[in-house]
């Protein structure tokens, strides 16, 4: 079999969300594949309808019960534990594929013998094959036969996972898992998983739709969801080290650590709660401290943020209370202005 497409599902019956994205899974243009949908102990009817996929299309839908939710990464990790294709992509319940996307995506690999192939995506607010905001997803210099050069890249910036092909090939020899049972994966994943890829092309199109709604995990902030960014972060250093990848590109996972234990994690964290504890900005510059005491030195670091987050990032770092008080007070300030700007706008 050429391919398995695998879908983690969960509560996503609502709004025809689920259909949509199976339809278009189900209409792909190209031959010998299969879906493989897996319920991710459900509450609502979203097994049921894996189920009339199921039975309507045989031949090429499977679904694939979990009793125990394991979030996003354990049921991917059950779709490839049961996929057959020599290829393998993954696809969010809630998005959606151009109805050519893998046979294009394929034929580049087989074009070029690529080991894992992209594309872009755009954003969508509805149900359609319209064509909406393009989202470039990584650049012309990371592509081609995987060098250092690249690799440095590819950690700091692997790009998104769903819109990727990967040969399966290699996801068994080196056993390439999800972290299980907490949100972000991706962020821990897609950086290691590149590392053990030697051949990385790209299809210029955008052909992977990122539905965007109140519910997705990107439009909500709660505690749980950023203390799974700080668990994504140290995973990121552990796997990096396990795998024997880290120390030849210490200064990229110590960007990507920043980027994603700290920095994300801080002015998301101030931005999204209404109620910020001085604990938790005492526990994200410890474990900064503790990991890459330096970071701010990182010369990646120094490119990327602006001076006034490194500037807010060296207080916190020096004193969480004081940039808490200096924080809330200085977009008090902000959204004030904002305010009275649209009343005189109005």
């Amino acid at each position: 079999m050429k391919l398995s497409i695998v879908v983690p599902v969960y509560n996503m019956a609502a709004d025809n969300k689920l259909r949509f994205c199976l339809d278009s899974l189900i209409n792909q243009s190209i031959a010998d594949y299969e879906i493989i949908a897996v319920d991710d102990a459900s509450t609502d009817e979203s097994l049921e309808i894996l189920r009339e996929y199921e039975s309507k299309y045989p031949w090429k839908f499977k679904a694939v019960q979990l009793y125990e939710n394991m979030r996003q990464g354990g049921a991917r990790n059950k779709g490839i534990d049961v996929a057959r294709g020599r290829w393998i992509g993954f696809v969010d319940a809630d998005d959606w594929v151009a109805p050519d996307m893998y046979e294009k995506l394929i034929k580049k690999a087989e074009q070029t013998e690529a080991d894992v192939v992209g594309c872009d995506y755009c954003m969508a607010s509805e149900h359609t094959m319209n064509v909406g905001k393009v989202m470039p997803n990584n650049t012309p210099d990371q592509t081609g036969v995987l060098d250092h050069e690249r690799y440095k890249k590819l950690v700091m910036n692997p790009g998104s996972m769903v819109i990727k092909v990967y040969l399966k090939s290699v996801i068994d020899e080196y056993h390439l898992r999800f972290p299980e049972k907490t949100f972000y994966e991706d962020n821990c994943a897609s950086p290691i998983w590149m590392l053990h890829f030697t051949h990385f092309e790209k299809v210029e199109e955008p052909l992977y739709y990122y539905y965007q709604h109140d519910a997705s995990t990107v439009h909500s902030v709660s505690m749980e969801k950023c203390e799974a960014r700080l668990l994504m972060g140290k995973r990121l250093i552990e796997e990096a080290r396990k795998y024997g990848i880290y120390k030849p590109y210490r200064q990229e996972f110590e960007f990507a650590f920043s980027k994603l234990y700290y920095m994300n994690t801080l002015f998301t964290y101030m931005l999204g709660m209404k109620r910020p504890k001085l604990s938790f900005l005492k526990l994200i510059a410890e474990g900064m401290q503790h990991e890459f005491p330096d970071f701010q030195d990182n010369i990646y670091y120094l490119k990327a943020f602006d001076e006034e987050q490194k500037k807010l990032a060296a207080m916190h770092m020096q004193s969480p209370f004081k940039f808490m008080v200096y924080f809330r007070l200085l977009y008090f300030y902000r959204n004030k202005i904002r305010r009275r700007s649209e009343r005189d706008e109005a």
